[in-house]
């Protein structure tokens, strides 16, 4: 997994990695910035402050594996297996995930174990490359190509298997997460240069209008749901209160009303 991340984070250097990078920096801050609680955790890509916005006061880095000479700033809090959290069950109210499914050789094993720590409507926020997109296209033709002996370079990193929007929604159905929202990003072709980037930013407001799921990345927020629980509001009354309180008599001034009248008693 280190060169497949090393590599992510060479390619965020890139023109169209920054373009990208922009996009997904302003999605988690909106995200994330109105999600409460006390926990929150990124699974990888230090390069990217997924949490920046986020108002949690405990929040983690973890990464699969240590990196050596990482700037300050991106120094994981810790180093674990993304599929073996060091964390128990219903413990965390917030899971990021920055293209951690697709730099992950199980990507299943990630999503089953963000289960197990999120807490009851709990949320996780994942962000991944979109297959069906004109960079995927790009990216599906240079493996082609390679296979073909031209050795051509990727546009995209040689990361992980790029996982489809609706496939991933299956996935977490399953898991009883339930999708919260959703957003498709970056429509303009797959350009290496930052020169032919700007001549199409026209298309983002195009494609954003008239193809959204065709966008080069996709992005997901799920919730955590439960069956059985049901959330309910504190208890305002005290049970002595409840004790002490009189008990009304059903009816009183109807029978009240027909009470027999009084007859006296007589001897005979």
């Amino acid at each position: 997994m280190s060169d497949q991340i090393i590599g992510m984070q060479q390619w965020f250097e890139t023109p169209p990695g920054r373009y990208l990078l922009a996009w997904e920096r302003a999605e988690f801050d909106r995200a994330v910035g109105d999600i409460f609680g006390y926990h929150a955790l990124q699974l990888g890509l230090p390069g990217l402050d997924t949490l920046a916005a986020n108002r949690m006061p405990h929040r983690w880095l973890a990464l699969g594996e240590p990196r050596g000479g990482a700037d300050p700033g991106a120094r994981p809090t810790l180093v674990t297996d993304f599929a073996a959290l060091p964390f128990e069950e219903h413990s965390l109210d917030l899971v990021v995930l920055p293209h951690s499914l697709e730099l992950n050789a199980d990507p299943h094993a990630t999503l089953r174990e963000v289960e197990r720590v999120l807490v009851p409507e709990g949320k996780v926020v994942i962000c991944c490359l979109n297959p069906a997109s004109l960079w995927g296209l790009r990216q599906r033709r240079g493996h082609l190509y390679r296979r073909l002996g031209f050795g051509r370079e990727l546009f995209l990193p040689d990361a992980g298997e790029f996982i489809g929007y609706r496939r991933l929604r299956d996935w977490l159905r399953l898991l009883s997460f339930e999708v919260e929202s959703s957003s498709f990003g970056c429509w303009r072709p797959a350009m290496a240069t930052e020169k032919w980037l700007d001549r199409f930013d026209w298309m983002d407001s195009l494609g954003q209008r008239w193809w959204p799921f065709l966008g080069a990345a996709y992005f997901i927020v799920a919730v955590k749901r439960v069956r059985g629980i049901k959330m309910i509001g504190p208890a305002w009354k005290t049970a002595k209160s409840i004790a002490t309180a009189p008990v009304p008599l059903a009816n009183r001034s109807h029978r009240a009303r027909h009470r027999l009248p009084h007859r006296p008693l007589t001897h005979r």
